[in-house]
């Protein structure tokens, strides 16, 4: 769910948006990041990084950006919204064909999407969500885009398109693969990795926003973020990390 937040409650207050292949993993990382300084709330929105990129564009109140696109905080820098030397790269994202429906075999790779009984296939919305460029790119390298397009139901993002086929209204779907390696959902339904060369690399990346460079937290949660335990937790929800992202 995407959320607005107006104003400040205090001085130890941060805003965050976060693309939402991230809920998981930095529902951890927060409970780890304010272990260490439990005087500060942090007020995370997730979403889709289109949309919050967006939003940050018309000084929406957020002051670290967790895009799952470098793209859309290179943008927001060359716009003067954001600060251009808190720029880095923390993951790359994997994209994964997931089915909770014990009817689909997806051991059989992106074969089984032309299946007959396959009759919805969940993506995220490609206009503003990466991991819909992602799967989006993939279908056409494998010329199925056409074809299997009427049978394609779009979430806002990826996290709404994990609850899709978790639901069992689609099928089958791409999903970020740091959704499955949550605790929550590493026991439900199957799922085949999609390999990496069939679409291009989910660099993610953070930023500092204009707004934020005003709020000391914002540089010592992305340091946080920087850091091996960080990165280890990332590794952990199945990012690839940065030196091998690169």
């Amino acid at each position: 769910m995407c959320l607005l937040f107006v104003g400040r409650v205090s001085a130890d207050t941060l805003y965050v948006a976060a693309a939402s292949d991230l809920v998981f993993c930095l529902e951890k990382l927060n409970q780890q990041f304010q272990q260490q300084y439990p005087q500060l709330q942090i007020k995370l929105a997730t979403g889709s990084s289109g949309n919050f990129y967006a939003q940050i564009q018309q000084d929406a109140p957020f002051e670290v950006y967790l895009s799952a696109d470098i793209r859309y905080p290179q943008k927001l820098i060359e716009q003067q919204k954001a600060d251009a030397n808190s720029l880095f790269v923390y993951a790359q994202g994997q994209l994964a064909l997931w089915t909770n429906n014990p009817n689909v075999d997806v051991a059989q790779g992106l074969a089984v999407l032309s299946n007959s009984h396959i009759k919805r296939i969940a993506i995220a919305n490609p206009d503003h969500a990466p991991y819909g460029q992602a799967a989006r790119s993939v279908l056409v390298g494998q010329q199925l885009w056409d074809t299997l397009n009427p049978k394609l139901v779009m979430g806002e993002n990826i996290a709404q398109t994990l609850q899709f086929i978790q639901s069992q209204h689609a099928d089958v779907g791409f999903v970020a693969l740091s959704l499955l390696r949550a605790p929550q959902l590493s026991t439900q339904g199957r799922y085949w990795l999609i390999p990496q060369n069939l679409y291009p690399p989910l660099k993610q990346a953070f930023v500092v926003t204009k707004r934020g460079q005003q709020n000391p937290w914002s540089y010592r949660y992305t340091q946080f973020l920087k850091s091996r335990v960080a990165q280890k937790v990332f590794a952990d929800y199945g990012f690839v990390l940065p030196n091998s992202a690169l």
